[in-house]
């Protein structure tokens, strides 16, 4: 089995993927620092290609734990934008260079920390209906930045966090629209010759590691106040959006 050796790329990975299973455990957001990590040192795309079959053996799993529990009008109301998102991406994808993306991963990123640490308890507060209109526009850009770079979720909850769900039918529900969008994104990334045999070999060998972190993640989730952890995820998540940000608008200011 052909798989990727370079130290570096471990020492980002192993992190990475603990925090991909937390975040598919329940702990939402968690998960958005996977791709900046190894984005580091590899272009977005293909980091964000390595992850994806580890994120839907994940899924599966995830889909069972919270079955029982989501809420139906958001993921009729939502999954038909993510297909155009999805598909616009795949259609965009390879007119964008790895340094707009890594550009545009730090700055998503970024605004996905400001907005927790600032908006998403506002957004609480606002409880809306879940309109139609709005949940097409948040699906597809959800459904978008998936593809492009694994970040999905921000949009996602953008909408979602005004439902003032019940905090088990909010995992649950997130887990199948996430889920959804990630058995979309197999036709991209396919089409864009993303999948390697170096890359799904490496898929492989971390998804043990992954799985291990997502069963942690279950149990977590039910007996642990969440406060301390995201405040160090997004610490961490800031200091490497700002690094990917530096990276991808030099290099295109220099390109």
């Amino acid at each position: 089995m052909t798989l990727i050796t370079d130290p570096l790329f471990y020492a980002l990975a192993i992190p990475a993927v603990i925090a991909l299973g937390l975040s598919k455990g329940g702990f939402a957001g968690a998960g958005q620092m996977a791709t900046p990590l190894l984005a580091l040192v590899m272009p977005p795309l293909e980091a964000a290609a390595i992850f994806l079959p580890i994120m839907i053996i994940q899924d599966l799993n995830a889909l069972w734990v919270y079955r029982k529990e989501w809420n139906g009008r958001i993921l009729a109301i939502m999954l038909p934008g993510a297909v155009l998102g999805v598909a616009a991406a795949g259609l965009l994808a390879s007119y964008i260079s790895d340094a707009a993306v890594r550009a545009f991963v730090g700055f998503i990123t970024i605004a996905f920390v400001i907005y927790s640490v600032i908006g998403a308890a506002r957004l609480a507060r606002e409880i809306k209906p879940a309109g139609i209109s709005a949940g097409l526009f948040w699906g597809a850009f959800s459904g978008f930045t998936s593809t492009i770079c694994q970040a999905g979720g921000p949009p996602y909850q953008m909408y979602v966090i005004t439902q003032n769900l019940p905090k088990m039918v909010f995992v649950g529900t997130t887990a199948i629209f996430l889920a959804a969008v990630n058995g979309m994104k197999v036709v991209p990334y396919l089409a864009l010759g993303q999948f390697s045999t170096k890359g799904m070999g490496t898929s492989l060998a971390l998804l043990p590691l992954a799985l291990a972190a997502n069963q942690l993640g279950f149990w977590l989730v039910r007996r642990t106040p969440q406060e301390t952890f995201y405040k160090i995820v997004l610490a961490v998540m800031f200091l490497i959006s700002l690094a990917l940000l530096y990276s991808g608008v030099g290099e295109l200011l220099r390109g």
